[in-house]
Parts: C-alpha cells; structure tokens; sequence
C-alpha cells in the first residue's frame, strides 16, 4: 500500500522501519533525513510533480510517499477475550474512523470493529489515524446482527450511543464492554439499538442537535473506561 504526507512518513520510519518497500520522493529533503531512508537500503525513487499528485489522488503529500507491506485486518475470534471495544455501524467517513482509532488506542480501547462496510480502505486510515491504526487491532464485521450476539456470548455489556439513552455520568459500567456507535446522519438503526443491552448519552449542558461522531466516541470512551 502507498502512504503519504510528512507526518506519516517519519512515523513509520522512525518505528516501522521493517514495514517500508519503496521510498518515492517528489522534493528535496533535509540531508540528515535523507541519510536515515539511505541506511535502510530500500530503492529511493524520485517522482515529478504530477505523478506525486496522481499517486497522493491530490491529496497533500508534502512531497514523502511510502511503499509499506499491506496491513492485515484482525479475526474477531483475537478479540473476544479484550475488555472494552468500540463498534462502528455506517459510520464511513475515514476522517471519521480514523481519528476514532487514535482517540480509541490514546484512552485504552482494545479493539475497533467496524460494520457495514464491504471493505476497510486501510491506506486513508494509516493517514486519518496518524499511525494509530498500526497498534490498534482493527476488525472488519460483516453483520451486525451475529456481531452483537457473538460479542454477548462473549461475556461483552453492550451499550449503544442514542439520543434517549441514560446520562453516561450516572451509569455504572462492567469491566467488559462494548460501545456501539452509529452514523452521524442516521445513528443507530432500530434493529440494533434492541439488540444492545442498554443506552447511553451524552447530555448536553445547551440544546444541540448532535456532537460529531468521532467526539461521541472520544467523550464517551472516556467516561466508560
């Protein structure tokens, strides 16, 4: 997979070196660095202008791109002995998800799973998650139904984020658990708001309509743990 952007590139470099297949180029880089992509004696290839915009999809590459071993999503079966997960329904936007998986690795979450997707698109998510996604087990559940009933044969509580939930500051939670969030739009569809265990919320100190999901998750995460 091809990665990009400044910030990126110099945490793979600095913590997975082993990962890393190609180095491309598209501008001068300080000396010193360029001595560290040398000593791994990976092929260094430099790219014009428009083949750097082309590969980054005109996306801000800063001029560093990375060739990097595919990553491998996670069995849920690695997963069912965790304590605390995040579950993620509709939710697709990988700006979304990804600072999601940051925010989830930083308070301690164990695993995110993410449905109704067909795929992940693991390269955007290297990016959004700024390298978080490499720590973090990340699985990919196709329906969410069987997910919810293998998570409570599991031992999981599971809790769904809605508007009419009980205030999280008042709930008392189990030392395993499962925080399900839905779509910004949509939230969470009936269907899986009955299969959960209970619902929680965050109530708001001012009448709004909804915080952005992946602040959700981040309050919340915080509260549960």
């Amino acid at each position: 997979m091809i990665i990009y952007g400044k910030q990126i590139f110099l945490y793979v470099l600095q913590n997975y070196p082993s990962m890393i297949e190609e180095i491309y180029l598209s501008k001068e880089i300080d000396k010193k660095l360029f001595a560290r992509i040398t000593k791994l004696g990976k092929p260094v290839i430099r790219l014009d202008a428009k083949k750097a915009q082309a590969m980054a999809h005109g996306g801000n590459h800063q001029g560093m791109f990375l060739r990097i071993r595919d990553l491998e999503l996670t069995p849920f079966e690695s997963i069912k002995k965790s304590a605390f997960i995040v579950v993620l329904h509709g939710v697709t936007d990988t700006g979304n998800i990804g600072a999601i998986i940051r925010t989830s690795y930083a308070l301690g979450v164990d695993a995110v799973v993410i449905s109704g997707m067909k795929s992940i698109p693991m390269e955007a998510l290297v990016r959004t998650s700024s390298g978080a996604i490499f720590e973090m087990p990340v699985v990919l559940a196709h329906d969410i139904g069987t997910l919810l009933n293998e998570l409570k044969q599991s031992g999981f509580t599971t809790y769904a984020a809605a508007m009419d939930g009980e205030d999280v500051r008042k709930v008392s939670f189990p030392e395993k658990k499962a925080l399900v969030m839905g779509s910004e739009g949509e939230g969470l569809p009936n269907r899986v708001l009955n299969k959960c265990d209970e619902k929680i919320a965050i109530k708001m100190e001012n009448d709004f309509d909804s915080l952005n999901v992946s602040v959700a998750t981040a309050i919340l995460c915080d509260r549960m743990r």
